[in-house]
């Protein structure tokens, strides 16, 4: 049994160390709506109790799909590199960029220099899509993040990012591995609202179509989602989790993770998800629980 647990769109908080020349552009925009919004929609406190449920939990791994920062401030990934550090020992934690953290392009260079050691595959490549193999799993990182107009929250993978995520694919396949691919945009047709959409989703979903997978994870939404698309051999979950840090006063599922018990072997995987959130009476619970065992063609 793998335990793999889920978390995305914490977005740190709060914003501190930047000068006024910093909030040019797309950033003024976005301060403001954090000084508007998000600063009291995302609770560190609920983050803080998440942390410690996943860590009660003791998964093999942890996955981050993206959302550390607000409006991808330099500062903002310093303090993600010591979030990350909360989730466990660097080569047990796995990340993946969203839109918020490449939310400028002047984002990009702290973004993929800070966070690098948890981006990387294991031949210490930073670059996506990473590979990382961790028992039976083969993790498969690909970023949907690009720096967008203001007010637009769209992603994009790239057809040369497609195509080396189908060759990793079959990598795992041949390496005889259960695949999972981490994202940060939902990576099918109709997954986000317009502007906040995968742009090239359908690519996407045709290469998954033909090389296949057997769990594909991602954020964005703020909200639990769960989509079957089919594969060579069979459909494939696509599962959403919701914000680790919405708290009430934000627009979205109370703070919340997965946890994925992944068993059996690549012929035929037994993933079962559970789903815990946060309470208003402080808790962190067990939500629901969803066998995502693959449906044959």
């Amino acid at each position: 049994m793998f335990k793999l647990a889920h978390l995305s769109d914490p977005h740190l908080g709060p914003l501190a160390g930047f000068s006024l020349h910093q909030l040019l552009g797309k950033r003024a925009t976005g301060y403001v709506n954090w000084r508007r919004k998000r600063r009291h929609a995302h609770d560190m406190d609920i983050l803080a109790r998440i942390v410690a449920d996943i860590h009660a939990q003791a998964p093999d791994h942890v996955a981050c799909t993206g959302d550390v920062a607000h409006i991808g401030l330099p500062n903002e990934f310093k303090t993600a590199v010591s979030f990350l550090d909360t989730l466990g020992p660097r080569e047990a934690v796995s990340f993946v960029p969203g839109n918020h953290d490449a939310y400028a392009r002047s984002s990009l260079k702290a973004l993929a220099s800070l966070l690098a050691p948890w981006s990387a595959s294991d031949d210490g490549v930073a670059a996506y899509p990473w590979y990382r193999r961790r028992g039976p799993v083969a993790l498969i990182g690909v970023s949907s993040a690009v720096p967008t107009l203001p007010l637009m929250a769209t992603g994009r993978v790239g057809g040369e990012q497609i195509a080396r995520t189908g060759a990793l694919l079959d990598r795992a396949r041949d390496e005889k591995l259960i695949r999972v691919i981490l994202i940060h945009h939902p990576p099918y047709v109709g997954g986000a609202k317009r502007g906040r959409e995968l742009v090239d989703a359908a690519a996407f979903e045709a290469m998954l179509k033909q090389k296949g997978a057997d769990l594909v994870l991602h954020g964005h939404n703020h909200m639990f989602s769960l989509a079957w698309r089919p594969g060579p051999e069979h459909d494939m979950p696509i599962v959403g989790v919701p914000s680790a840090s919405l708290g009430p006063l934000g627009h979205g599922e109370l703070g919340t993770w997965h946890l994925l018990h992944i068993d059996g072997d690549a012929g035929k995987p037994q993933i079962t998800l559970e789903q815990r959130g946060f309470e208003p009476d402080g808790t962190v619970m067990l939500r629901q629980t969803i066998a995502l065992h693959a449906k044959p063609v």
